[in-house]
């Protein structure tokens, strides 16, 4: 082989070993992001990830040495393709009502998409790195944060509680059972909200 071959080839096998290298931690990481949705993070272990990857255990370990790692790459692997709403355009609806019925709305369809995983996530907050609680509890202060902002007194108690309780999965989901739709119980929560207004 000529050394031109020889300098041609390196690039092209150091280029394939890369994109395998990406290609199994992505493996990875999607099979962690499917065993989080299904049996949740206090049930996943390396060795199931390792198992739906189809890979060895000790490579799972290699490119995620310990669950702090993990989870990173998992948090920002599902936010990316299931992007939070984005409250910060409900800041064009300048009437509070329509703001609270749009965001309701964004929110619950949001919570029926992606009840699994979110319930999952909730469940088994203790056992995950903290930084993921603090993520997804810095969203829900953000939303609330944009709602609250167009009522002239936002510091109200009796407002924050309800804007808060409004805000919880929980509540969508009790309505849910209920038979009720999302836009259904989105508007059914904002005018008990709205109630306040007298």
């Amino acid at each position: 082989m000529s050394t031109q071959q020889k300098s041609t080839t390196r690039p092209y096998r150091m280029r394939k070993r890369l994109e395998d290298v990406e290609e199994t931690r992505r493996r990875i990481v999607e099979a962690a992001v499917e065993l989080h949705g299904t049996v949740g993070p206090a049930n996943t272990t390396y060795a199931g990830v390792a198992e739906l990857a189809n890979v060895q255990r000790s490579t799972v370990y290699r490119h995620f040495p310990d669950e702090e790692a993990l989870f990173g790459a998992c948090t920002s692997h599902w936010f990316a393709r299931h992007p939070w709403p984005r409250t910060d355009e409900w800041r064009t609806e300048r009437d509070r009502l329509d703001r609270l019925h749009r965001g309701l709305r964004e929110l619950y369809r949001y919570y029926a998409a992606n009840e699994q995983m979110l319930s999952n996530a909730w469940r088994d907050m203790e056992v995950m790195p903290p930084f993921v609680g603090e993520m997804m509890q810095a969203q829900v202060d953000h939303t609330e944060a944009v709602l609250l902002e167009a009522w002239p007194d936002p510091d109200r108690r009796d407002l924050r509680l309800a804007i808060a309780h409004a805000l919880d999965m929980r509540t969508w989901r009790s309505l849910a059972d209920a038979g009720a739709a999302p836009d259904e119980a989105a508007d059914l929560v904002a005018t008990m909200v709205a109630c306040l207004e007298h």
